[in-house]
Parts: C-alpha cells; structure tokens; sequence
C-alpha cells in the first residue's frame, strides 16, 4: 500500500510474485518494488483516481519536513541496499549515491588486473567512471598549461578511439609522458625531488607508485580513483622505452615516430594528445584488431563475452 510511502497509490501483484523479489517490504516501498519490477520486466500501471486517500488534516510544515527528510534517508537506505549509485530523475536531473572525493572508490584493491566488479559480472560504476574523467581532465590541463609532452596510451587510448571516453568496464587511466619534461610540470617536479605525495590546491593527489618507476594522480587522498603516468625516454635507434614494466599486454616499446607530431583525440570530455596514428599504434600494442575486438584485461579470469551474452 502506498500510504506507507506517504502516496495516494494502490498496488495490486500475486503474492507469490511479490514474495518472490529478494526485497519484497524495504520501504520506500513504492521506489522498491518499482526498481525490483524493472529489473524482472514487469510493467506496472498507475491508477491514481481509483484509490482516494481518506480526508486527512492538512499536516504542519514541521510534519512535512520530518516526513521529506525520513523518506529521504529511506531512499538512500534503499540504494546503497541495492548498490544504485546514480539516479536519473523524471525530469533528467541527477541524483548521485557512490563514491566522490571524501570517500574510498567502490571497489577494492585490483587482483589479476580484474576489480572486483567485473568478477560479478558488472562494469564500473559511475560514480568511478565520474571521478575518473574528472582526474584525466585535471590531469591534462596541468600537463598542457606546463609545456609537458604527454600521450594518450594503452587501454584510455583505446577508449579514445572506440567512443571519445574512458572504456566502460576501466579502473584507471593511462598517459605517457617524456621523462625529460618531469621538472615543467610543479607537482611532478615536486614529487621527483621530495619523494613524497604531493596534494594540488583541487584537491588531487600526486605521487610516485610503489610498483615502479612512474607517477600516479588520485581523485583524492581518500578516494584512490587515479591516473597513471609513465615516462618514457628515447634510445638508441629513437625507440621510446621506459625503467618499469609491469607485464601487460600493451608494455612494450615503440618508435618515437608515433609522437612526431603528436596527434589529438576527444576522450573523457577534453581533447586529449595521441600518437599520431591511433590504429598503427594500438595493433603494435594489442595486436591486429584491438579496436575492433574489445575484451577484459585479463580474459583468463573472466571475458567480456559472459557479460555481454548476458546483457
């Protein structure tokens, strides 16, 4: 019944259909059962006159606000219950309840380059996906207005050229950089000569990675959403190498002639620098058709073909 909702509604379903869905009474009942019957493909149809409410007193404004705000808590209750993060509102605006600056991301620590929501068979949230585009167009303001020469690489470069953003199912984000221009950028040169982690007056965090050679700017100091940052050097032959390598697929050299000139490419709402050819690039990195033939980092422990048959 609606009037636990504080609405004038009536819903009428089986009850071996109601008791069937894995929250069947958690109030907000109405938004509830609606997200449940969503998800089954159940349609339901709104009868507003067939169920008058009973003639009430008009309630006072301190009854309304407590009511507003208990409803409110249940419905972000109910989300985090559910694991929603985001919610799009009748009228397109947005009501966001994951992760954000002064929280730890959604998942935990990377295993086997699979996160942890992969392995039950959903992609990233978008809270992360949100935090992500905003440490990339951070990142990359910095690195334009101190002169760094900077590329888009591996998986985020895959992105740009698949759909201008970050791959839906990513982690993180990749540029590489020269190693040369380290002391033009304030934070890296910061980083370099301190060693320690240095936060920017946006509240990002820079540091060196503990894996290696490289950099990595967070979403924040709580939030550890980031971006990686590899310097690469040219050697003897103008192959473009670098001091850590981590194993991937995509670590692997490649001639200087990919950045002379750098390109551009629109990923995660800035236009960001690339290897002037993506394609060329991104086959010496993955293979023939890398673009064409998407997949999970690691397909060993789980392929994108289980969650797209499932979709």
């Amino acid at each position: 019944c609606g009037t636990l909702d504080g609405a004038p509604v009536v819903l009428l379903l089986r009850t071996r259909d109601l008791f069937s869905l894995p929250f069947p009474l958690t109030p907000p009942l109405v938004t509830s059962l609606s997200i449940q019957a969503s998800l089954r493909g159940w349609r339901l149809r709104l009868l507003p006159d067939s169920f008058p409410q009973s003639r009430r007193p008009p309630p006072s404004a301190h009854a309304l606000w407590k009511a507003r705000n208990s409803l409110e808590k249940r419905r972000r209750a109910l989300m985090e219950l559910f694991g929603l993060k985001l919610e799009v509102l009748p009228d397109g605006a947005r009501r966001w309840h994951g992760c954000d600056k002064d929280t730890p991301r959604c998942f935990g620590t990377v295993r086997s380059q699979t996160p942890q929501y992969l392995l039950a068979g959903r992609w990233t949230p978008p809270c992360c996906l949100r935090a992500l585009r905003a440490t990339v167009r951070h990142v990359v303001a910095e690195l334009e207005a101190a002169g760094v020469r900077y590329w888009l690489e591996g998986g985020s470069l895959l992105g740009a050229v698949r759909h201008g953003d970050i791959i839906p199912w990513d982690y993180d984000a990749d540029l590489g950089f020269y190693r040369e221009d380290v002391p033009k950028c304030r934070w890296l040169a910061a980083v370099a000569s301190g060693g320690r982690p240095v936060e920017d007056p946006q509240g990002f965090l820079w540091e060196k990675a503990a894996e290696g050679e490289f950099y990595r700017v967070h979403f924040s100091r709580i939030n550890r959403l980031h971006v990686d940052l590899w310097p690469f050097y040219v050697r003897r032959g103008g192959v473009m190498t670098k001091d850590t390598w981590l194993g991937h697929r995509q670590d692997v050299e490649f001639p200087e002639r990919f950045l002379v000139p750098l390109g551009a490419l629109e990923f995660a709402g800035v236009v960001a620098k690339a290897p002037n050819d993506p394609r060329a690039f991104l086959e010496l990195k993955f293979g023939p058709g890398a673009i064409e033939n998407p997949e999970y980092p690691n397909p060993e422990v789980r392929r994108l073909a289980q969650d797209v048959d499932a979709r």
